[in-house]
């Protein structure tokens, strides 16, 4: 049996100033904070000898390949990212960056805000442009039906509310 996994769709490649500010941030700390510290542990752990007992020194490296991994990540990811800062002429309509109230059948609202796939938190309501229920938004105006089909079934959503801006 082989460890072969096919690689991921890549995600779309826009992002918000946030967002990229994040990215940016997270390298930053990554590669002037953490890894200095982390490599000033392995040098200190390399110089007590018999290195494969040395829990500093085996984690410490396992530590620096992760930190490695992602820098090489976020270099190459912020390369194709293209940061959308206007907003769109049509502001009745759902576009990239939109905030969205949406109603169920429930009669129960939701505000996400539609965002690229590197900065999608649903914790704060940040939706990527490329889930389902992102995808069956783009495009639609105030009070038209969105369907969703999840694995429960289809849900329909409607459209009660688009502004732009924070």
């Amino acid at each position: 049996m082989t460890r072969y996994r096919p690689p991921r769709p890549k995600g779309s490649c826009y992002i918000t100033p946030e967002g990229e500010k994040a990215l940016r941030e997270e390298l930053r700390q990554l590669w002037k904070v953490e890894r200095p510290q982390v490599t000033a542990t392995v040098h200190e752990a390399a110089k007590n000898g018999d290195r494969s007992e040395n829990g500093d020194y085996i984690y410490g490296k396992r530590r620096l390949r992760e930190i490695d991994s992602r820098v090489r990540f976020l270099t190459k990811r912020l390369e194709e990212l293209t940061v959308v800062t206007e907003t769109p002429k049509q502001q009745n309509k759902v576009y990239f960056g939109a905030w969205v109230t949406v109603e169920n059948d429930d009669e129960e609202q939701y505000e996400y805000r539609i965002v690229g796939p590197d900065e999608f938190d649903l914790s704060q309501y940040k939706l990527s442009m490329d889930s389902p229920l992102a995808k069956a938004m783009l495009g639609k105006q105030l009070d038209d039906e969105v369907i969703v089909t999840t694995p429960k079934g289809s849900q329909s959503y409607y459209i009660i509310g688009i502004r732009y801006g924070n």
